[in-house]
């Protein structure tokens, strides 16, 4: 039984990494792929090592700030049938499974929309999740940010190398959870190296806000993982596990482990 929820259960997580000395760990993955009970085996593997959190991605038909692989994964989802009433049972689920981590869901607006905004924050708290991270949202325009505030639900935002100051004022004002920062502009995927200047960047927000920053895009690889201590508060790293899930459970629990392992180093 988890003794926080929603923000709290954020805030906890990043209380107990930054004593830890390392920042957290939030694998995504979207449900359904490779097929829905795979996809909860996939999260439960990552689970398994350690992992601080998830995001968990609810496929959609148009997923602009996706790179090929998740964009694949999200069209075999969908071809299996995966809505949005599955993503919020997923979480459920894996709640009853005793997967006690941080859930936040990963999903585009339309979906959220043609829900309902207040029905689904409802039905994703009485299902587990912690909070919503949402790329199509503008924080000028958010229409969840009062029953997310209610519900001390969080509301992520994002921050990119081309938001100006106004903007970093903007999202650091509204975001509650923690700010997704991106380590480049572009879409998500896999890259060899991250860019030479993020330490730059990071440090700019850093003057500007004490929210927690979580870094995504491009993540891949254990010394990747180990830059991270001492960046930022957390990072995210999607691509590269959806891409071992579709070769194997084994693939995603190693490649996860390894990524864990290297915090500790």
């Amino acid at each position: 039984m988890r003794s926080q929820r929603g923000l709290d259960a954020i805030a906890a997580m990043f209380a107990r990494t930054e004593a830890e000395g390392r920042a957290a760990f939030l694998p995504f993955f979207p449900v359904g792929y490779p097929t829905y009970e795979d996809s909860l085996a996939a999260i439960e593997a990552m689970a398994a090592t350690g992992a601080d959190g998830f995001e968990i991605g609810i496929p959609f038909s148009d997923p602009l700030a996706d790179g090929p692989t998740i964009q694949q994964a999200s069209q075999v989802a969908l071809e299996n049938g995966t809505t949005i009433q599955h993503a919020l049972d997923a979480v459920r689920t894996l709640r009853e499974r005793g997967i006690d981590q941080p859930i936040l869901m990963f999903s585009y607006l339309n979906p959220i929309i043609n829900y309902g905004v207040e029905r689904f924050v409802l039905a994703a708290k009485a299902a587990g999740a912690d909070g919503f991270i949402i790329p199509d949202l503008p924080p000028e325009e958010a229409p969840m940010f009062a029953v997310c505030e209610q519900e001390n639900m969080a509301l992520v935002f994002f921050l990119a190398p081309t938001s100006d100051h106004s903007r970093v004022a903007l999202v650091a004002q509204r975001a509650t959870g923690f700010i997704y920062v991106l380590s480049l502009t572009g879409i998500t995927g896999e890259r060899q190296s991250l860019p030479s200047d993020l330490q730059a960047f990071i440090a700019d927000l850093r003057a500007q806000t004490d929210a927690p920053l979580v870094l995504g895009f491009g993540i891949s690889k254990p010394e990747h993982a180990r830059m991270m201590n001492g960046l930022v508060n957390g990072f995210i790293v999607g691509s590269a596990l959806v891409r071992a899930a579709g070769e194997s459970r084994a693939a995603v629990h190693d490649l996860a482990k390894s990524l864990r392992d290297a915090l500790n180093t």
